[in-house]
């Protein structure tokens, strides 16, 4: 998928250049459960905050952050690690929710994807923004543009708009060339926006 996405991505000369200079897939291959647990520890965050909470949470699974890991851990070991009460609770209520249902890439396949963020917005602590966040990361679906992200949309802003404000319907239009492979450059943007 990803030499399509390229070849349609580098028609607009701004993509083609990040092509060149990113590599937004090199990250850990983590499980389903685990990035849910990411795109969690992530909301309200900046990336490097979270980033050091997500370390030192995982530290205290020592690799094996599993539903039943998680439901069996020390509520208190958790929130000194740097998740708030708030968080501790979302993380268990998604570990309930996986032990019940199958929300791998197989046991989503049939599921569109407005399907699957009814289906994940179900569980409480997880709203839109970290269902589109696991559409993209967990199921790797091709087409998905959060806009309800804000380093994607001052991304875009930075890319398309030298730093001005764009609306959400201006942006969506900048984005259309990018179809069906929205996803692919939204990896891109968040690579630029990062390395700033």
């Amino acid at each position: 998928m990803r030499d399509e996405a390229h070849t349609v991505l580098r028609r607009d000369p701004v993509m083609a250049d990040l092509i060149e200079r990113h590599d937004p897939y090199d990250e850990p291959d983590w499980d389903e459960y685990e990035r849910l647990c990411i795109s969690i520890i992530n909301q309200q965050l900046s990336t490097a905050s979270a980033a050091a909470v997500r370390e030192r949470v995982f530290a205290l699974f020592e690799g094996d952050v599993t539903p039943a890991a998680v439901l069996a851990a020390d509520e208190t070991a958790l929130r000194e690690a740097g998740l708030s009460r708030r968080k501790v609770e979302y993380i268990q209520n998604a570990a309930h929710a996986f032990r019940e249902n199958d929300y791998t890439q197989t046991g989503l396949a049939s599921r569109s994807d407005d399907e699957v963020v009814d289906l994940l917005t179900e569980i409480k602590g997880i709203g839109a923004w970290t269902a589109r966040m696991y559409l993209l990361f967990v199921l790797e679906r091709p087409d998905v543009l959060p806009l309800g992200d804000l380093a994607v949309r001052r991304g875009i802003e930075q890319l398309y708009g030298n730093g001005a404000e764009l609306s959400r319907e201006e942006m969506r239009e900048i984005a259309d060339p990018w179809r069906p492979y929205r996803s692919v450059a939204t990896r891109y943007i968040w690579a630029e926006y990062e390395s700033d």
